[in-house]
């Protein structure tokens, strides 16, 4: 089982659904990455802050699964914002994944305070033109942030990656990025650290569809148009989380799950969230 994949603005497709790392790390990453791959990820997520890039690498290596099939994703640190400095971060990053591309290369953050992140992005335009990365995009990026590196190097980014989930649904910030041609990726879309699947919301549709709270979740990202990437440390969910493709929610589905919303964040505000 494979997710489909979707049409990125740069002519390049990316899987729907991926396989999240934040946190995993050691041998014990090296195999759930191995075993997420032979359950049918084929995107896998991760960023130089996660202090990861070196075990996914290993896993994408002994996966067997030729490299074109497989869409890797890591993200620029904020303390390699600037001109000059990303081309060394990716480079670096490279060597870890024991890879000579990503397929994606995100801004982590925008850090406003610096007010650095336009001429990072020229920096990734760059990148993306040497071949170091075929498609770029940024993550945590709010409307007024994607208009000013759009306006400064007129290249959109492929993807934003936000957080994203029911509680969270980030409908002006995914009309903003469908405005731009851009994919919306969601991290922690399952709601790491909150009761969203015990919801009675999220139970009942679930039920409805004899499917886990989880499956249920998922499958509201993808009938929203986002994309999400799910992390698990656990191989029975993490293939559960994969099986989301074969039903979809209905009307109802869609309006009961909007009564989740309080637009309370789990991570940090783009506005003014530094990260380094």
């Amino acid at each position: 089982m494979t997710a489909p994949l979707i049409d990125l603005n740069d002519g390049h497709r990316m899987p729907t659904l991926g396989f999240g790392t934040y946190s995993l790390r050691g041998p014990e990453a090296v195999e759930l990455v191995l075993q997420a791959i032979g359950a049918g990820y084929r995107l896998l997520d991760t960023a130089t802050r996660y202090e990861n890039e070196d075990e996914v690498g290993a896993a994408v290596a002994r996966s067997g699964v030729p490299r074109d099939d497989l869409f890797v994703t890591t993200k620029l640190p904020g303390s390699a914002h600037g001109s000059s400095e990303p081309r060394a971060a990716l480079e670096s990053s490279l060597s870890r994944l024991g890879l000579d591309h990503v397929d994606l290369y995100l801004i982590h953050w925008p850090n406003p305070l610096e007010d650095k992140y336009v001429e990072t992005w020229a920096a990734l335009v760059e990148l993306r033109d040497a071949g170091l990365a075929r498609s770029i995009g940024v993550s945590n990026f709010l409307p007024e942030h994607l208009d000013r590196i759009v306006e400064a190097t007129g290249v959109a980014p492929a993807v934003n990656q936000v957080e994203l989930h029911p509680y969270l649904p980030q409908v002006a910030q995914r009309g903003a990025d469908a405005e731009r041609d851009i994919v919306t990726q969601s991290w922690t879309p399952l709601g790491r650290g909150t009761d969203l699947l015990a919801e009675p919301v999220v139970v009942q549709v679930a039920e409805k569809h004899g499917v886990t709270p989880a499956q249920a979740v998922l499958r509201w990202h993808v009938d929203v148009g986002a994309a999400p990437i799910p992390k698990s440390a656990t191989p029975e969910r993490f293939r559960r989380n994969l099986d989301v493709f074969g039903f979809a929610l209905d009307t109802d589905d869609l309006t009961a799950f909007e009564s989740l919303r309080t637009d309370t964040r789990i991570g940090g505000d783009p506005r003014t969230h530094q990260e380094f």
